[in-house]
């Protein structure tokens, strides 16, 4: 186990490279830590794990009132590293950089930042990759499936390990605001700001049916094997590559694609007979960014993750009524969306919205011009960037005011 108090900034320096922000702006070096939990933990499905290892990074430092602590709460391929970088060789820069450190909208100067790559996930945290204890072999498609809410229990245990008494917020795009939603509900008096961007309440059939197209290029790959393609010594590469194809088509605009690729040819022409040798722009590019995402993921983890997002419902145990549910949450929500995201469109993230109003819960809601389609909660979209660090200003006054330091 590490010291819960310490930053896991290299020398509490920032600097460095700091690739897609100023070298002051970002926390700089940094590096994750591991967390073993030597209890059992029991899933929602009823299965039980002899222990669990969970994958961090904290950014800034953990003031002396323990209330300015912020859980970042990532999307469906995410991790632990959302902010700064691992070394001078490695220098790619966390999934959430643009938005957390040194005078950014989650400003590490004022709040003390936790990133957890999520149980079942790929980062190093316990999960199908892993060794299953009984058998000596790696987990695979025997590894249990999980919910959103196993995901919030395991950070709970992670909360109590770091000495967090409460969270100042809980922020998460996508499956990751679905992290925050569940976490006002499990959790209540444990957190005092639930921030969900690009999100709702439960999947559309259209989300799953794409969900279900990407799981079966992957399950229908020669070498997924059921899901044992490691004791075969292979991986599903190509099956991987399209299921990840499929889900960035839809993370995207129409308008931005045709802004950025539109019709253009990457090779060949359309020189009679030379068919066969053409290539658009957007075919090579969906290609590099599935086979890239292949070379470093795991298929069943990603199975896993497509499962929890499917099954995502805030108000099944609730009779399916939001309203009950969200009258069971003690905290602030702030509720954001983007204009031309249709994976999660601005009218799911306004029947959240009217869920809270209904059940008397205070929230703010914004929806953001974009361009980019869903993945505007990941890019540096100005009105957005704006939007959430005021808010977030705002949770900082109010840690001062409960007696933290400024």
């Amino acid at each position: 186990m590490n010291d819960p108090q310490t930053s896991s900034q290299a020398a509490g320096q920032p600097g460095g490279k700091a690739h897609g922000s100023t070298a002051a702006s970002s926390v700089g070096l940094v590096a994750p830590r591991h967390f073993r939990y030597d209890g059992a933990f029991r899933t929602s499905g009823g299965r039980e794990l002899p222990g669990i290892e969970l994958v961090y990074e904290t950014y800034g430092e953990l003031n002396a009132a323990k209330n300015n602590a912020i859980l970042v709460c990532h999307a469906l391929s995410g991790d632990h590293h959302a902010a700064g970088y691992h070394s001078d060789s490695d220098p790619k820069p966390g999934w959430w950089d643009e938005h957390i450190g040194p005078g950014k909208a989650i400003d590490t100067r004022h709040f003390y930042v936790v990133s957890v790559n999520n149980l079942g996930g790929c980062g190093g945290s316990t999960g199908p990759s892993s060794i299953n204890p009984e058998t000596g072999k790696a987990w695979g498609p025997d590894f249990p499936s999980l919910r959103v809410r196993d995901w919030v229990d395991s950070q709970h245990i992670l909360m109590e390990h770091l000495g967090v008494a409460q969270w100042a917020a809980v922020i998460g795009g996508s499956l990751g605001g679905m992290q925050a939603l569940r976490w006002a509900l499990e959790y209540p008096d444990l957190l005092r700001h639930s921030v969900v961007i690009a999100s709702a309440l439960k999947l559309t059939a259209q989300n799953i049916g794409f969900n279900n197209t990407a799981r079966t290029a992957i399950i229908s790959d020669p070498d997924f094997h059921a899901g044992r393609y490691q004791e075969h010594g292979v991986w599903p590469k190509n099956g991987l590559s399209i299921a990840r194809m499929i889900g960035h088509i839809t993370y995207l605009s129409g308008d931005l694609m045709g802004q950025k690729f539109g019709r253009e040819l990457q090779a060949g022409s359309f020189a009679r007979g030379n068919e066969e040798a053409l290539e658009f722009q957007v075919e090579s590019y969906l290609r590099y960014q599935g086979e890239k995402f292949a070379d470093s993921f795991d298929a069943n983890t990603y199975l896993l993750m497509l499962r929890a997002l499917d099954y995502f419902d805030l108000a099944r145990e609730y009779a399916d009524d939001a309203v009950a549910a969200f009258r069971h949450a003690r905290c602030k929500f702030m509720i954001m969306s983007f204009s031309t995201d249709w994976r999660f469109s601005p009218a799911r993230s306004r029947e959240i919205v009217d869920a809270l109003i209904a059940a008397e819960k205070p929230v703010s809601y914004a929806e953001v011009d974009s361009s980019y389609g869903h993945d505007s909660f990941l890019l540096p979209v100005q009105r957005y960037q704006k939007l959430l660090g005021a808010y977030m200003r705002q949770v900082h006054a109010e840690c001062i005011a409960l007696g933290g330091q400024s």
